[in-house]
Order: C-alpha cells, then structure tokens, then sequence
C-alpha cells in the first residue's frame, strides 16, 4: 500500500531543497513528536549513495537509525529512495506563488497500522515545514 502526505512551505524552493537535505537542517526537524530527536544525521545526496538519520526517544528509552538508498535525484525537483527493506519513497517538490509544495509517496510497512503511519510520516513532514518557515 502507499501513502501520500504533503505540505507546502513558505519558503522559495532552494531553501525548501537545502532544509529537506543538508544534515545541519535535518537534525532539527526529523522527529515525529517534542518527546524525541535527532541527535545526528548524515546524507552523501547522489545515486547510488545514501542518508542515515538517528531518532532517538529525549528520555533515551528508544532509538533507531532511518537510512535509505538513493535511486533518482533531480535537484529541486525529485528524490526517490528504498529502506534497507526495499521499500520506496518518492518525494517531489514545486514551487508555489508563495512557497514549495512538498508531497512524499511511501510504501508502507507490515509492524504498524497505515494510520499510525501516516500520522507519523506527516507529523515529520510538519516539523520540517515549520522548521523551514523559521529559517
């Protein structure tokens, strides 16, 4: 199954693009709630290459590495990738009178409900926007 979130920014698409990619921006907006972090992130944004991002509980009770392999990069434009289970991601980017309009497509995974999902990869996507409208 697949599962589409998005959300649009109010900043112009190169700075949406280095915000969503470059690891000093990652690693204030990669967290689905207040209650975790991510302390580290690393991302070599070429094919063939890959990002890991650590996630981690603030309470140091969890924590896990997302990383992911690169399979198609157009700058401002695409990036798609697989999990390390083969599931893919493709998320785009456009511009917008006043902004960038960000949409993920994600595959989902068998341990968690789709809802649960969702509400998890669009709470990310919404610390990213609201991260990115500060800067």
């Amino acid at each position: 199954m697949k599962i589409t979130i998005s959300t649009i920014t109010q900043k112009d698409l190169p700075l949406t693009w280095e915000a969503f990619t470059k690891p000093e921006h990652i690693v204030n907006w990669y967290f689905a709630s207040p209650d975790w972090h991510s302390p580290r992130a690393s991302n070599n944004l070429q094919v063939g290459s890959s990002f890991n991002i650590r996630m981690e509980a603030r309470d140091q009770s969890a924590g896990f590495d997302f990383e992911g392999f690169y399979d198609e990069i157009k700058v401002h434009e695409k990036i798609v990738y697989h999990l390390a289970d083969n599931r893919v991601v493709e998320t785009t980017f456009k511009k917008t009178d006043s902004g960038a309009h960000v949409t993920q497509m994600f595959d989902t995974e068998d341990i968690h409900s789709a809802e649960l999902q969702k509400n998890g990869w669009q709470s990310i996507l919404d610390n990213f926007c609201k991260y990115t409208n500060e800067l």
